[in-house]
């Protein structure tokens, strides 16, 4: 896999909006990542500072209607699948083991422009533990060049 040195550096605004339990937050960043394509995936990447820990954020573009979303940091890795109008099994790897967890992605907006390189990701989905709801979220993803 290329590293994160060999992509085309890009620019992303973020914002996650998250429902727990009847509470609303609401994170917004913006990042210096990169952007690089293996096979037909298109990948974008960036780091996460979380005091003392950096978490390493991967969205893999797999086609029109699929994301793969992967973070990273030491001892823990959440792996988050999103198809749209689909319920997809994902995982949750803690130090004390894995946790199955399952997204259902009511919408998935995925908009790329080539020249110059650019886009936007609309990601609504539920996330559940079996028959539980975790919580609702929203990511709200735009990238340039």
């Amino acid at each position: 896999m290329k590293t994160l040195e060999k992509g085309t550096p890009i620019l992303i605004h973020l914002t996650t909006t998250r429902e727990q339990a009847g509470e609303v937050s609401e994170y917004k960043k913006k990042f210096s990542g990169q952007v690089f394509q293996i096979g037909q995936s298109l990948y974008l990447r960036y780091v996460e500072t979380q005091s003392p820990e950096k978490v390493i954020v991967t969205f893999k573009i797999i086609d029109e209607d699929s994301i793969q979303l992967t973070r990273k940091r030491a001892g823990l890795k959440l792996q988050l699948f999103f198809k749209d109008n689909h319920r997809v099994a994902a995982t949750y790897q803690t130090s004390y083991g894995v946790i199955p967890i399952e997204t259902v992605t009511p919408q998935l907006q995925i908009l790329l422009q080539a020249s110059p390189l650019a886009g936007v990701i609309r990601i609504d989905y539920l996330l559940y533990n079996g028959e539980e709801l975790l919580g609702k979220y929203k990511i709200r993803l735009q990238f340039t060049t």
